[in-house]
């Protein structure tokens, strides 16, 4: 059986309604991180760098949002999740959710973590500052060039839409008010009434 470690309000939410889609076979595990559970011996012979998600599997561990994504998507064909016979679609989904990781996660990251970049109490309060604007650009970019709708993709549902419902649901404790991106946000209201997000976010209130 698959066993995701997850977090509330962290990106593993991706993750884990991407195994509930799928019809997966998994068990969930909180990690603690406000409790520093994330630095315990325990979850480092896990995943190393502390973080979440980790995805455990009959092969080995798997980490980093893009990756368990593609690898749901690849392990349960039947699901749907990904046009696996189409690497230029793969490929644009890939690119999407790079996009996510890469520059929309970083540019919210700044808000709590700016120590990661800089040990000057003045730049990291900077770094803070320019949290909003930096999130209100990216999701302009999404909303007007990168949301084909009414999923990611089109017409399709993907593994692309849990990890931009997870991003999108950062933007008000990030300064941005979500109205400002109407198509986004009517994605967000279609993927919270999806039977898998709601069986998802159930649990983590539980």
């Amino acid at each position: 059986m698959l066993k995701l470690y997850v977090a509330p309000g962290s990106c593993s939410l991706a993750s884990h309604i991407a195994l509930e889609e799928a019809g997966a076979a998994y068990e969930a595990e909180r990690v603690a991180l406000g409790q520093g559970a994330q630095q315990r011996p325990e979850f480092l012979a896990v995943n190393p760098k502390g973080r979440v998600p980790a995805l455990v599997t009959d092969r080995g561990i798997i980490t980093e949002t893009p990756a368990i994504l593609t690898y749901i998507a690849q392990a349960f064909p039947a699901a749907e999740l990904a046009p696996l016979s189409d690497p230029f679609a793969v490929a644009q989904i890939q690119s999407f959710n790079s996009y996510l990781c890469s520059t929309v996660h970083v540019a919210h990251a700044h808000r709590m973590r700016g120590s990661r970049w800089s040990d000057d109490a003045a730049v990291i309060e900077a770094l803070k500052i320019k949290v909003p604007t930096n999130m209100a650009a990216c999701f302009e970019l999404i909303e007007t060039r990168m949301l084909a709708g009414p999923w990611v993709m089109g017409d399709t549902y993907s593994i692309a839409d849990p990890y931009l419902f997870t991003l999108a649901s950062w933007l008000e404790a990030d300064g941005v008010d979500p109205a400002r991106f109407p198509r986004v946000k009517d994605h967000s209201k279609r993927m919270a009434e999806r039977p898998a997000v709601k069986a998802v976010m159930d649990w983590l209130k539980g």
